[in-house]
């Protein structure tokens, strides 16, 4: 397993006890390798071929650096970093793990594959954000309707997805879904 991140500033950084931009600058690859304890390595450097899949945790990052979802939404921009990683894997026929709100890399990247981030309406009050499957879907892509502790595998694509904290759940709940997603990539390494 490598860690990997791009080489890249963020867009803003969160004081998260507060809620709020604290007007810092960081780079996103010094960031990442703070959370990974040094062991990372640009983005930019991965090749494909030394490894058997790629997963993309979420987060708010995806949204903010990894694309601009959280400001253009479905008309989003993917760094090109991302999108030639993720590319390569799906040339490659190697497997996508992608949870949270990473779903929308590939519904960016590949039209017409299917991914899950939950539900597709907030019935219950634990899908906040349901509208990003709509997004989703206008994309050109099928968004797959899953509980938090399920992934969903589009097969043809070899893409697998859960919705992860697109959900307001219990963290072993998240756990469990974040599981099923990895065992499933691992079946299609």
């Amino acid at each position: 397993v490598k860690i990997f991140a791009p080489n890249i500033e963020q867009r803003d950084v969160v004081n998260h006890l507060k809620g709020s931009p604290t007007g810092e600058k960081r780079n996103v690859l010094v960031e990442s390798a703070r959370l990974a304890r040094g062991d990372i390595q640009d983005l930019a450097e991965l090749k494909v071929s030394e490894f058997d899949a790629v997963i993309f945790p979420g987060g708010f990052g995806v949204a903010k650096n990894l694309c601009s979802w959280a400001v253009d939404g479905q008309n989003c921009t993917v760094n090109e970093h991302v999108r030639a990683t993720l590319q390569a894997f799906h040339s490659a026929k190697k497997p996508i793990g992608l949870c949270c709100i990473a779903p929308v890399l590939a519904a960016k990247v590949f039209p017409g594959c299917e991914v899950t981030v939950g539900q597709d309406k907030n019935v219950d009050g634990r899908f906040p954000d349901a509208e990003t499957a709509s997004a989703i879907a206008e994309l050109g892509c099928k968004h797959v309707c899953k509980n938090v502790n399920e992934s969903h595998v589009d097969k043809a694509n070899k893409i697998v997805t859960t919705c992860a904290f697109m959900c307001k759940a219990p963290l072993h709940e998240i756990f469990d879904g974040i599981g099923t997603m990895i065992e499933e990539v691992l079946k299609l390494a």
